[in-house]
């Protein structure tokens, strides 16, 4: 997709962090000037070994347009990226599928296993399985009913899922939603974009960078 021009400020930032005594400060943030815009404030600085501690160096703020979920931590970090594709993305930027499976597993507890693995590694840490799986019933019983909805998800996680009912003999058909576009009615990416700091990120439709006290 194409982002916002970023100029020369997120280069800066981005090589202000590059080191192994380069650092950042999650300073702050804030409520933009506009409806789900938020603004972070980041100083970069650098360790100095005579006095053992952080010399700073420049301030940054960077607004996130169009956020739709965030979970921030302030404090020092020493990772700073932008990404348009992540595991954590995938709910915004994939299709859903419904899963529908039929017949029955020889184990259904090592199927059960296997199923909250494949969830795992395809949405890491991000994402819990309760809330993309079928609820109305445990999933034993629900495995052992013979047929039903396994629940719905996005595609990349329900085609694993497939995978996995195979491997324990099941059949599994998916039914993709159609109500996905990529595009809005002007053309423009509906797709969303991640920013990480460490273990904080943001989910925004996009991000700008400037530098504070510079013209």
């Amino acid at each position: 997709m194409m982002g916002m021009d970023f100029g020369d400020k997120r280069e800066s930032l981005l090589s202000e962090l590059q080191g192994e005594n380069h650092y950042g400060i999650f300073l702050a943030a804030q409520m933009g000037g506009v409806p789900q815009e938020l603004q972070l404030i980041i100083q970069t600085a650098v360790f100095d070994e005579q006095v053992q501690g952080l010399r700073p160096r420049n301030q940054y703020v960077i607004r996130a347009l169009g956020v739709v979920e965030h979970r921030v931590s302030l404090g020092v970090f020493g990772n700073l990226f932008i990404a348009d594709e992540h595991p954590v993305l995938l709910h915004y930027n994939a299709p859903r599928a419904v899963i529908q499976f039929e017949g029955q597993p020889d184990d259904v507890n090592e199927l059960v296993l296997d199923i909250n693995q494949a969830y795992l590694s395809t949405f890491g840490p991000w994402r819990e399985l309760a809330k993309d799986i079928n609820r109305t019933q445990p999933l034993v019983d629900l495995l052992l009913s013979g047929k039903g909805v396994l629940g719905t998800m996005p595609k990349p996680g329900a085609e694993r899922m497939t995978r996995v009912l195979a491997h324990h003999g099941m059949q599994s058909t998916l039914d993709e939603s159609r109500d996905y576009e990529e595009a809005d009615e002007h053309g423009r990416s509906r797709n969303m974009r991640l920013l990480g700091i460490d273990d904080s990120y943001l989910i925004a439709l996009d991000f700008s960078v400037d530098e504070l006290g510079k013209a």
